[in-house]
């Protein structure tokens, strides 16, 4: 090819079907360049592809409406790049190293889609919007979580940190379901009502809560409720449990809920799980270690943990864990270094759990101590800290610093709620009055702060 020799181009320069060099008269590119180039307030009007490069700006490199194919990249950059326009990283974008300081002025587009478009396996940390929660989450390498489920909950407490009480006796059978702000302290307000007058057991996301089972005579009930948390009404019908069942077990993260147990007639091991933001029927989850009813479930956004019950008419001190983006049968945990508990109330933040009250020992007597354990863990549960009174059945709810309690016998009824720390010993205080009912018997408790939505 020719050799161009001079001091800088006209107006417009343009050579077509052939090739410039800079730095050799032998170029194999359209355009090559050999040696150190130095460029100012450079500005790419079209598409570019830059396949390699030896090394990058020490200011700034910026970028408006080029395309960049760095698969052959290498380098290292000293400067920032910044980025005018909008940038969409597709779901198999990986950056394995890269810039200090990456400043976007105008939007970052994340991959989105629903729940259930999530990627199965997807490489720990990996980044997502989700439709149906319309927030961000992502993958801890064992399940996906929800960002700023605690910090909203901190910040903005207004948005969140509601608890709901639904069903139970009064003595009679209710469907009233109650509402109260954790955060505060005072009494509940009216909810709405559940599609049916009878005992529950609650789960939920940080958007939904679900009601299920329950005692109908002469037996139990299969029905799912379900109820947007933020807003009151009513509860509609979501779908059906595997079996009929009350005085069952329920725990929950982000996105599964999952229920255990319980009387159907009999007593049963069986777990059912359901995708919380979708309707439908359970599925089965896999089978508890023993036949259980009168348990309750805490849990993290990894694991949840099936705490005390009846077997055979006796307490049982032994409890058991699930991993619960998995399916499968449980495997023990730990239990109660002081003997067998059960029909007490359990609530939990994403490190902690605790429960409260219930029967002790073999004759059954009601008690005040609460017990906590760490979730992460497989030791026993430990003694924390003491009810203003004995009391079984009460049901439990809470945000990331604090659990209540509801409900509850010792006097066939009583509405006296109670708070309890996460974070602290000492003796628990009350928190308020349900207005709605006295609740003596397994009401359900629900929230959308609890510690199986995270925690980030």
């Amino acid at each position: 090819m020719a050799t161009i020799r001079r001091a800088g181009f006209g107006t417009i320069f343009e050579l077509e079907d052939s090739k410039v060099g800079i730095g050799t008269d032998a170029a194999t590119h359209t355009l090559q360049a050999l040696g150190n180039i130095r460029s100012e307030a450079a500005t790419d009007i079209g598409i570019s592809s830059l396949s390699t490069y030896q090394g990058f700006t020490d200011k700034e490199a910026r970028f408006t409406t080029g395309q960049i194919n760095n698969q052959s990249q290498s380098g290292a950059t000293s400067g920032e790049i910044v980025i005018d326009g909008d940038v969409t990283v597709s779901s198999a974008t990986t950056f394995t190293s890269g810039p200090q300081n990456l400043s976007v002025t105008d939007t970052f587009t994340l991959p989105s889609g629903d729940t259930n478009s999530r990627e199965l396996k997807p490489t720990a940390g990996s980044l997502r919007f989700n439709q149906d929660f319309a927030t961000l989450e992502f993958y801890t390498g064992n399940n996906w979580a929800t960002v700023n489920a605690i910090t909203e909950m901190q910040n903005s407490p207004g948005n969140r940190g509601r608890g709901l009480l639904g069903g139970g006796q009064t003595p009679d059978y209710t469907s009233n379901i109650g509402f109260i702000n954790i955060s505060t302290l005072g009494n509940s307000q009216s909810f709405g009502d559940l599609t049916q007058a009878t005992t529950r057991r609650g789960c939920s996301s940080s958007i939904r809560g679900l009601f299920g089972g329950g005692f109908v005579s002469p037996t139990g009930t299969n029905v799912m409720d379900f109820v947007t948390i933020a807003s009151e009404g009513d509860a509609a019908d979501f779908g059906d449990m595997t079996h009929q069942r009350r005085n069952l077990g329920a725990l929950s993260s982000s996105t599964r809920g999952i229920w255990s147990g319980g009387e159907s007639p009999a007593t049963i091991n069986v777990m059912d799980y359901i995708e919380i933001s979708t309707l439908g029927d359970s599925l089965d989850f896999g089978d508890l270690i023993r036949i259980r009813k009168g348990h309750m479930g805490i849990n993290s956004s990894v694991r949840g943990i099936w705490v005390a019950s009846q077997e055979s008419g006796a307490a049982v001190a032994e409890a058991e864990m699930i991993t619960i983006a998995s399916k499968g049968n449980s495997v023990r945990f730990g239990g109660f270094s002081d003997g067998p508990r059960s029909n007490g109330g359990a609530a939990s933040n994403p490190v902690k759990g605790i429960y409260a009250g219930g029967y002790t020992g073999p004759a059954g007597t009601r008690t005040s101590q609460v017990f906590s354990c760490t979730i992460a863990s497989e030791g026993n549960f430990i003694n924390f800290i003491d009810l203003p009174e004995a009391h079984d059945c009460g049901q439990g709810m809470s945000n990331s610093t604090r659990g209540v309690f509801m409900g509850g016998y010792p006097n066939q009824s009583t509405n006296t709620m109670k708070s309890v720390e996460f974070a602290s010993g000492g003796e628990s205080v009350v928190f308020g009055k349900d207005l709605a009912a006295n609740r003596n018997a397994n009401s359900a408790g629900l929230s959308d702060s609890h510690g199986g939505l995270g925690g980030f």
